[in-house]
């Protein structure tokens, strides 16, 4: 049978023209989304067919139903044709080298590998890979870079593209076509919520079926031109659902030998015998009776390949070599010429062949009879054990469907654990978890398997369907006492690390532990997982004896595992810098980070990360930067995973602590978006977004932020942040004069730290409390508070919690008009913070400090303490710190006939213009943005009316907030 040649694009020309038009104004993220069958790759190609007749470049990626774990390779296969589209290797941006290794077609065009070599720490290789590839597409803009079916990608590949969409080169247009309906997440191509940035074209396509009009266009077009009655169209719409490629597969179908309908297209009867609703498998079989023996049983191999395969692969696992010895026998590769002819198969990039449509592939598929199933996987095994390297996850689907059993249970464990290798741990736990819903998988299969699914997740960053799956397993009673155990063990560690769910993670533990009663191993990691104070609700002496008991458990084990050993002490080594203990830092000298086994020095490269955080929350800054790059060190050439990711989101927190906030916010702003499955990762980053909103006088975004920061979760949020973020907002509070709030968020803060009993932590909160509590009048309270506190820091190595002692001390002696008392008491803090260094604390205490001077008569004093204060937030970019600061100059006349900054000309705003055009842009009223700038309303109204002006604008709603380079050097202080 001769089919119809392929029709013109029907019904499509406002979305041609969209897709056209976006693609033509570069930067530009366009995304067509349908369900199968509807014309999407149809509707792309037509476009990208026009570009290239425009000899524009095209990168074109495919994503795969059975995919192997090859993290990116979408992008990456399209890359490989970028060749003609690159300027001279000397022009190319040096990161892009770091592609070498992954396109070896264009290793000739690239610049050398980047040196040092190839980095182990997996987050950092993969940000180098991600900006190689962003340089690689812009020096080959303008560009249009096409990946088709986005539902069936790895969440590299989703990632990589995330990364892409946050700043597109120049001259990229991004097409990505999915089906909405088969998303991992739905309503989230990417994985993550995608936000156009500014600058950026951004268009959704969604493809509806054809109506009755368009379906006899496409009928028209598919009988070369024929008319085709409006009554056969409106059955044909009704069997079909206007679906573009059923439409195409049943008029195939109906054509006899001279591509006629028989009968003509007078009448509809033509299609009474399709059933209705219309199963496509019908049509398939109809079209593959033409088919010669040869070109059928090519067909057949690439139906149960499922992937498009190259000729070798083709024959092979069709056998076609086995008859051609005989005499008149076909020459090999005339079936597939044969099937390609056909329009049954279609020739794709690289000498792969396939269907046009994974419809046609499963109708295909179903249309072979179930015993000559078989013999074609087996071939498919044979023939694809042979490749280098083997696709695991493809041999353990052939061997399960040719019933292969042991092979497939080989295969499939042998996948899971490559996918988890790699990084691809959805991957695993799709392979996993349709082995452990398979009927045919032996019982005494299922709790191994179960057990691995536990493993692999724990280590992983992906959870919400392994603790489904877990959940759902343990649920039966299958798993014998053991495996339940460990499995349940292991699920309260995902709980507790990756969800984030430290209630249910414990809970999950705690239910573990009687299985675990002749296991006093496991049961000890979990007595110390339990024994980390920074979560829950238990007080501190609760802790202790978890870990006692870890520890004397541990201790009755004779033949010890390393590994279990490694990790109870992690832990102990972990509590004792949490709680400032005396001997705490001796203890990190005993960690094992040199201990032959990987494994261990795992968990030692774990203990590290935690201890950074730990250290932190004392204020022992430097240590915490050591004990960070030492778990990244150990974690580089251990392949440990998680402590790199805990590492990196401590350092956002660690970075706002020590003053460096250029760039700060948006590395929080990305921490938050990159981990939507980790939310325990995110609270550094919401806490740093809070604060430093904080001193900009943003309440709103502050407020937002401090309250995601795991200031009500008592059971799951990261108490050392958490206590951090009450403080942030009983400061915002106080700043809106709001204070009953103040003294409300105070209590609960202050209640929760002392219940837990860890006052090394109040180093921020408890100064803040106090100030509240003064200022309401309750001055015996305040004091109260500041002995407990002075109690629960004594004999701590914890230099926060004693500098802010020291400022909550002269807060007291300020109050009750102690003033030189006060006056020391400031100075030594501010010493305190800047030997640390904290030098947003310093400035602080410096201010607290010219307080008290002035009161003393010490103008001059108090006005260079300001003065110096002002400087230093206005270099950290706390802009409502400084405005403050200035104000009090004014206010004790200090600041002397100001020098004015260089003016500013044309549209170029002056520093203070450029704080007012922020604020304007973020919606405040003029009223407000005096209160944040203390300034005057008057003063407030001219510097809008100038911003207005040098922006060229006509109202405050076209403000934008300004870039750096519209405003001059900063304004002198004095």
């Amino acid at each position: 049978m001769t089919g119809p040649a392929s029709p013109a694009l029907v019904g499509r020309d406002a979305q041609l023209r969209a897709l056209l038009q976006a693609i033509g104004g570069p930067p530009a993220v366009i995304l067509v989304q349908g369900e199968a069958g509807i014309g999407k790759t149809r509707l792309v190609r037509a476009a990208t067919e026009r570009l290239r007749a425009e000899r524009r470049t095209v990168l074109l990626g495919h994503c795969h139903q059975l995919r192997e774990p090859f993290p990116y390779g979408p992008v990456l296969d399209a890359l490989r044709h970028a060749a003609s589209a690159l300027p001279p290797v000397d022009r190319l941006n040096p990161v892009t080298g770091a592609l070498r290794g992954h396109l070896p077609e264009l290793a000739g065009q690239l610049p050398p590998a980047p040196t040092p070599p190839p980095l182990d720490d997996v987050r950092a290789e993969r940000h180098r890979l991600f900006r190689a590839v962003h340089a690689l597409l812009a020096a080959a803009a303008p560009a249009t870079l096409v990946v088709e079916d986005l539902h069936w990608a790895d969440d590299g590949t989703r990632d990589l593209l995330r990364f892409l969409t946050d700043q597109p080169p120049e001259g990229l247009a991004l097409v990505v076509t999915f089906r909405r309906e088969d998303l991992p997440v739905p309503g989230l191509p990417f994985g993550h919520a995608y936000r156009p940035q500014p600058g950026v074209r951004s268009e959704v396509i969604s493809l509806a079926p054809l109506d009755v009009e368009d379906v006899r266009n496409l009928t028209g077009a598919l009988l070369g031109g024929a008319p085709v009655p409006k009554g056969f169209a409106a059955t044909l719409h009704e069997r079909t659902a206007g679906v573009p490629f059923v439409i195409e597969e049943v008029v195939r179908s109906l054509l006899d030998d001279e591509g006629r309908l028989p009968g003509g297209a007078e009448g509809p009867e033509v299609l009474d015998r399709l059933p209705v609703p219309l199963l496509l498998r019908e049509a398939m079989a109809e079209q593959l009776a033409g088919l010669s023996p040869a070109a059928l049983r090519v067909v057949r191999a690439a139906a149960v390949l499922r992937v498009p395969a190259d000729e070798p692969l083709l024959a092979a696992v069709s056998g076609e070599g086995a008859d051609d010895e005989k005499e008149g026998a076909e020459t090999p590769g005339a079936g597939l010429s044969e099937a390609v002819k056909a329009g049954v198969l279609l020739e794709q990039p690289d000498g792969q062949y396939g269907f046009r449509h994974a419809l046609a592939q499963q109708a295909a598929y179903d249309a072979i009879p179930g015993p000559d199933r078989w013999p074609i996987h087996r071939r498919a095994m044979a023939a694809l054990s042979t490749l280098d390297p083997a696709p695991l996850v493809q041999l353990a689907y052939h061997a399960r469907r040719a019933g292969d059993l042991e092979a497939w249970r080989r295969h499939g464990g042998a996948a899971a654990d490559h996918a988890a290798a790699v990084g691809d741990v959805p991957l695993a736990v799709e392979v996993l978890e349709a082995m452990l819903a398979d009927p045919k998988l032996p019982p005494d299969a299922r709790g191994p398997l179960a057990l691995r699914l536990s493993r692999i997740a724990a280590v992983g960053l992906s959870y919400r369907r392994v603790v489904r799956l877990l959940r759902h397993l343990l649920s039966d009673d299958f798993l014998s006492r053991h495996v339940r155990g460990e499995a349940r063990l292991n699920l309260g560690v995902l709980l507790s690390n990756q969800a984030g769910s430290i209630a249910e993670g414990r809970q999950e533990i705690l239910t573990a532990l009687p299985d675990l009663h002749d296991r006093p191993g496991l049961a000890a990691r979990g007595l110390a997982l339990l024994a980390m104070p920074a979560w829950g609700s238990e007080p501190l002496a609760t802790h202790e004896a978890w870990m006692d008991e870890a520890e004397k458990l541990l201790a009755a084990v004779e033949d010890q595992d390393p590994e279990l050993t490694a990790a109870v002490h992690a832990n102990k080594v972990t509590l004792a810098m949490l709680v400032g203990s005396p001997d705490a830092f001796s203890l990190v000298s005993t960690l094992p980070v040199n201990h032959p086994s990987a494994a261990v020095r795992r968990q030692a490269a774990r203990a590290y990360s935690n201890l950074c955080d730990a250290a932190m929350a004392l204020g022992h800054y430097g240590a915490a930067e050591g004990f960070a790059a030492r778990s990244r060190t150990i974690a580089e050439e251990s392949g440990a995973l998680y402590p790199v990711y805990l590492v990196e989101m401590s350092s956002v927190r660690l970075h706002w602590l020590t003053g460096r906030w250029e760039g700060l916010r948006e590395r929080a702003v990305a921490a938050v978006e990159m981990t939507p499955e980790a939310p325990l990762l995110a609270v550094d980053a919401r806490l740093v977004l809070g604060m430093l909103a904080l001193a900009r006088g943003e309440w709103e975004e502050a407020a937002e932020q401090l309250g995601e920061a795991g200031v009500r979760d008592c059971e799951s949020g990261f108490l050392p942040v958490a206590v951090l973020a009450s403080a942030g907002l009983i400061e915002l509070h106080l700043a809106r004069g709001a204070l009953d709030a103040a003294l409300s968020e105070a209590e609960w803060a202050v209640g929760r730290l002392r219940r837990k009993g860890i006052w090394v932590w109040g180093d921020q909160l408890v100064p803040q409390a106090v100030e509240a509590l003064l200022k309401a009048g309750r001055s015996g309270e305040a004091a109260g508070l500041v002995a407990e506190f002075a109690a629960g820091v004594e004999r701590r190595t914890a230099p926060s919690a004693h500098a802010a002692l020291g400022l909550a001390l002269g807060a007291l002696a300020e109050h009750e008009g102690g003033h030189e008392e006060a006056a020391a008491r400031y100075a030594e803090a501010k010493a305190a913070y800047e030997a640390m260094p904290r030098p947003h604390a310093a400035a602080r205490a410096a201010e607290a400090e010219a307080g008290v001077r002035l009161a003393l008569g010490a103008r001059d004093e108090a006005a260079r303490l300001v003065g110096g204060a002002a400087e230093r937030y206005a270099a950290l970019g706390a802009t409502r710190d400084a405005a403050r600061c200035r104000r009090l100059l004014r206010e004790i006349g200090a600041a002397g006939p100001a020098r004015r900054a260089r003016k500013a000309g044309g549209g170029v705003l002056s520093p203070r213009e450029a704080e007012v055009a922020r604020l304007v842009a973020l919606g405040h009223t003029n009223r407000e943005i005096a209160e944040v700038l203390f300034l005057s309303r008057r003063t407030v109204d001219t510097h809008v009316a100038r911003v207005l002006h040098k922006l060229g604008v006509r109202t405050r709603n076209d403000v934008r907030e300004p870039r750096p380079d519209d405003r001059p050097g900063p304004e002198p202080t004095f």
